[in-house]
């Protein structure tokens, strides 16, 4: 009896062995859910490979505060607008390289590209995002871009360049060109009354359809976007008398031409131009840049002297630069000029007028003055203007003058077509001779845009009777004419045109 109860319970150990045997093999070869570390990895091998790939280590650590996705980016990237530089209260100079004024009716930021989506806006952009396909569809568009502004004339090969650089781009002559004016008489919103001749009545367009063609080369067509372009982040001042102001209405309406929206385009300070204003700003938001008009009759200061008796008398400081001049130091292109205030009253008789220091000259010659003031101006530029600016003297404008001038009768009334032969074409005003001789004698770094001879030829593109607007009612008075400044479109564009070649041809 005992031996078969032992037998039984033999069998019954090696039975609970048996059962027990899987078990302990379960335990020895499968111990991930038992163990804690290997726990979150089985976690982690959940999540699908796509979230996992964006998140970090330090997102498991619950001991790190988190992080601001909105505010890494801010760290990480640069504004597309930043702060004025323009202080009209302390003109304190700045470098050529700050940013322009933003004080404008409009946001001036530089638009983001329309064809980049959300996350190329924001820059976050995943690796695993099909970047190389979006890459490869951006350079055939640029390439698509390249082609269609050679086709338009604003891509100027290295060799054209050359070209311009080894030509004397102001001996030449007009030409009839069916393709200009480059701008529609009465299209542009920035023609002063004074210069917008079709406007006010002239009868004759011929006059706008004449190209200058230089000798030697030929002058690249006037491109807008792509002097744009180039002007891109920079500002171009033109700094001078109402000459200066031509030619920057004038630019204007140019630039305007190549403006898909041309509300991206506006002065900064909601200010419309009038002869009574001295500073205007345009800005292109698509650009960064800005175009802007300084008024300086003389280059050299302006003042007032009290005489004895109380009377207050102007003055001109031949020794001192304007002073607007603080002005200046910002642009990183400049054009100047002076020149017809110089043969007016005071000026051209200068009785007591011209000073240096604290005299006053009672009686000075006025082409000594010019050439004091002259001098004085491109040393002020030499020791102030970094060689990295462009500076231009943009030369004396011829006028035209018949039986009289300005104030005394003179006319150029009728006038529709260029003078072709006369001693006219070859004259040479000693004002330009002087410019020449101090440029040489100073050594500054300037360019002379000397479009004295080429204006020498067109008797036929100035206001004359045609400077005001008058009603039909009204008769049209010759009594004085304007046959100094110039009708718009007309000769200026093709000074713009020379400053756009000269643009040109500094390229590598």
């Amino acid at each position: 009896m005992v031996a078969s109860s032992s037998h039984f319970t033999r069998n019954k150990l090696l039975t609970f062995s048996l059962l027990l045997l899987p078990l302990l093999c379960f335990l020895l070869f499968n111990r991930s859910p038992l163990d804690p570390k290997l726990r979150d990895l089985s976690l982690i091998s959940q999540i699908p490979a796509v979230s996992r790939s964006s998140l970090s280590h330090d997102e498991f650590d619950d001991t790190k505060q988190p992080t601001s996705i909105s505010s890494d980016f801010q760290e990480k990237t640069t504004p597309l607008s930043s702060k004025s530089d323009l202080d009209e209260e302390n003109e304190v100079p700045i470098s050529s390289n700050s940013n322009l004024d933003d004080e404008s009716p409009q946001n001036a930021s530089e638009p983001l590209d329309p064809s980049e989506s959300e996350e190329e806006k924001i820059g976050l952009i995943t690796p695993d995002s099909d970047s190389d396909d979006r890459n490869s569809t951006k350079l055939e568009e640029s390439g698509e871009k390249m082609e269609s502004l050679k086709e338009a004339g604003g891509l100027i090969d290295n060799a054209a360049a050359e070209e311009l650089r080894n030509c004397d781009m102001y001996s030449g002559k007009w030409v009839k060109d069916e393709g200009y004016p480059l701008y529609r008489a009465g299209s542009c919103p920035y023609v002063d009354e004074a210069f917008d001749c079709q406007s006010n009545g002239r009868p004759d367009f011929g006059y706008t359809q004449w190209r200058w063609k230089p000798h030697g080369c030929e002058l690249p067509r006037f491109s807008a976007t792509d002097f744009l372009g180039r002007l891109r982040g920079k500002r171009l001042m033109l700094v001078g008398d109402s000459m200066n102001r031509n030619q920057f209405e004038s630019l204007l309406c140019l630039l305007r031409e190549g403006l898909p929206d041309k509300s991206k385009m506006y002065e900064t300070h909601g200010y419309k131009i009038t002869k009574g204003r001295g500073y205007f700003m345009f800005k292109f938001e698509d650009y960064n840049c800005t175009v802007e008009f300084v008024r300086s009759h003389f280059l050299v200061r302006e003042g007032v002297r009290v005489n004895a008796q109380g009377s207050s008398n102007p003055t001109l400081s031949i020794d001192r630069i304007d002073k607007t001049a603080a002005r200046w130091l910002r642009a990183d292109i400049l054009v100047f000029n002076t020149g017809h205030w110089w043969t007016h009253g005071k000026t051209s008789r200068g009785k007591n007028y011209y000073k240096e220091g604290d005299y006053v000259y009672p009686k000075f010659d006025a082409v000594e003055a010019y050439r004091r003031a002259i001098k004085t101006w491109a040393t002020w530029i030499k020791n102030n203007m970094s060689r990295e600016k462009l500076v231009f003297y943009r030369g004396y404008s011829s006028p035209h003058f018949r039986g009289g001038d300005w104030d005394s009768g003179g006319s150029c009334k009728g006038e529709t077509e260029p003078v072709v032969q006369g001693a006219i074409i070859d004259s040479y005003p000693q004002k330009m001779t002087i410019v020449e001789e101090i440029l040489r004698e100073t050594r500054v770094q300037a360019v002379l845009l000397n479009v004295t001879r080429l204006t020498n030829f067109r008797k036929d593109g100035h206001p004359s009777v045609y400077g005001k607007n008058v009603t039909q009612l009204k008769k049209v008075s010759t009594r004085r004419q304007d046959c100094s400044h110039w009708c718009l479109p007309g000769v200026p564009d093709a000074w713009n045109e020379l400053i756009y070649a000269t643009l040109v041809a500094r390229q590598t």
